[in-house]
């Protein structure tokens, strides 16, 4: 998969998890989205590992800046098994 195909993915999880519609674009961050909290980041967390079947290490979701940044960790993760 590639950032795109992986943005297109996490659309679908988004719009899951979030109550109110979230227009994903890489450059998107948390701070754009008032709903996008401590507690709704946990969650998003797990359902983007369950649905791509991939762990993240402890603190590398955090460097991420951007939904871009996170499609390219993603990406990384999968490769890795």
């Amino acid at each position: 998969m590639n950032q795109s195909e992986v943005i297109a993915k996490l659309q679908g999880i988004f719009d899951t998890v979030f109550l109110e519609p979230v227009q994903l674009a890489p450059t998107t961050s948390a701070g754009d989205v008032p709903e996008w909290d401590s507690l709704t980041h946990i969650s998003l967390m797990l359902a983007v590992e369950k649905s791509f079947g991939i762990r993240f290490r402890v603190g590398e979701v955090e460097q991420t800046k951007n939904v871009g940044e996170f499609a390219d960790l993603i990406v990384k993760r999968q490769n890795e098994r």
